[in-house]
């Protein structure tokens, strides 16, 4: 097994859970971002990108300290989005595995469920 999709399922855990409410937003916005995008290029419906999308975006919300570091973290956010959505196949562009991606999709997903409880 490669380390680098090891490397990359443990991050994108890290963004489903409680962890990332703890993060800085940059950090959360291209988690977030890198997430939704190989989720999106994986066939993942578009209504659960977008309301996953939300989710990342209250995220970044709370992480932030002001409103010039929510606009730098909702930018850095489209970048990696649109990168990871369509990545150019030059070998330089990490791309993890679907199966990897669409689980972790769902770890976020039913993070969000969770929080929509408390």
């Amino acid at each position: 097994m490669h380390p680098i999709p090891i490397l990359v399922a443990s991050t994108l855990l890290l963004a489903g859970t409680e962890i990332a409410a703890a993060a800085s937003s940059s950090r959360i916005a291209e988690t977030g971002a890198f997430l939704l995008g190989n989720a999106h290029r994986c066939g993942v419906a578009d209504e659960r990108v977008v309301r996953a999308g939300k989710v990342i975006r209250q995220l970044i919300v709370a992480a932030s300290d002001d409103a010039r570091e929510q606009t730098a973290a909702k930018s850095r956010f489209a970048e990696i989005f649109r990168a990871s959505a369509h990545p150019e196949g030059d070998g330089h562009a990490l791309i993890p595995p679907c199966k990897t991606v669409v689980t972790q999709f769902e770890r976020l997903e039913q993070f969000r469920d969770r929080a929509a409880l408390r």
